[in-house]
């Protein structure tokens, strides 16, 4: 039921319909495969194509044969990509996206030498965001654990800290400010993350981990959002009083994102980390996976292959 608050919300904002709305619930968002049929006002994709995306929560999933999108959702799948690579890579890409480009302010233009620490690097948003920054020009520092640090350093990481390895915190501390970091893993880190960012210089702490559903499934959809916008807002003024930013990212659906994504990755800056891949019929095995924790990139599921 996680989150079921605010994605009802989204789903019926006008109560229209009885609270059972939601279910049966398809899971999945990534989706890379072939377009069937468009609406009439889509004039960009035309039955054929071959596509790519990330379905925003409060729609079905991806876990079908068949899936629904809206025009603006979706991108042409990179061309040097399988479907199975291709669908690994959606919506950890604009969820670092948004987090690094939309909240952080970093581009192309602008990341050139500027110090970029990663937490939680060898996830699938961190494995993604590692690539990114380091196509613009940053200097990676990735936080992982000791086994992903060759993955970390084929990933183009200039540092890889072993979080297992001792006081995180103090290890950190030995190393030069920096300009910008981005948390996948929230908790005690955003107590003593923000000390290791440049005062006064613009520098920017982004969290991926925010109460933003809970504050809303546990109060209801305004005292939530109230709860939300209090919260992020004492924490932003108070930061920037001690000269840092402090910022929340969520991910955004994005068809234009993507397509600057697919242009990444076909010029070989951005590959996809896959950890497994699973047929249809084995869904139940990747998510018992999926809750192990401790993923090195994603999990896939092929949906047309007959095991």
């Amino acid at each position: 039921g996680y989150g079921a608050t605010a994605l009802n919300m989204k789903r019926d904002p006008l109560k229209l319909k009885s609270a059972d709305t939601e279910f049966p619930l398809t899971l999945g968002r990534d989706v890379s495969g072939v377009v069937m049929e468009c609406g009439l006002s889509v004039s960009y994709f035309k039955p054929g194509d071959e596509v790519w995306a990330a379905i925003p929560p409060w729609k079905q999933g991806t876990l079908s044969e068949f899936v629904v999108a809206s025009g603006n959702e979706v991108s042409f799948k990179p061309k040097c990509l399988s479907h199975t690579e291709a669908a690994s890579l959606p919506y950890v890409g604009l969820t670092a996206w948004s987090a690094v480009n939309q909240v952080g302010g970093l581009n192309r233009s602008n990341c050139s030498g500027k110090r970029v620490l990663i937490l939680g690097a060898s996830g699938g948003v961190g494995t993604f965001a590692v690539q990114l920054v380091k196509a613009w020009g940053a200097h990676v520092t990735a936080v992982c654990s000791h086994d992903a640090s060759t993955l970390m350093k084929k990933l183009g990481a200039d540092d890889v800290i072993d979080y297992k390895s001792g006081n995180l915190e103090e290890q950190l501390k030995t190393l030069p400010l920096f300009d910008f970091i981005l948390d996948n893993v929230g908790g005690s880190t955003e107590k003593w993350a923000l000390d290791l960012l440049k005062k006064w210089s613009g520098a920017t702490y982004v969290t991926l981990v925010t109460p933003f559903l809970i504050n809303m499934d546990k109060l209801g959809v305004a005292d939530g959002m109230l709860q939300t916008g209090v919260t992020v807002g004492s924490k932003t003024v108070k930061h920037l009083f001690k000269g840092v930013h402090y910022r929340w990212a969520f991910f955004v659906p994005s068809g234009p994102s993507l397509d600057e994504i697919a242009e990444l990755v076909d010029s070989g800056k951005i590959q996809p980390v896959i950890d497994q891949v699973f047929s249809f019929s084995e869904v139940p095995k990747a998510f018992l996976k999926l809750e192990g924790g401790h993923a090195r990139g994603k999990t896939v599921i092929d949906v047309i292959s007959k095991k």
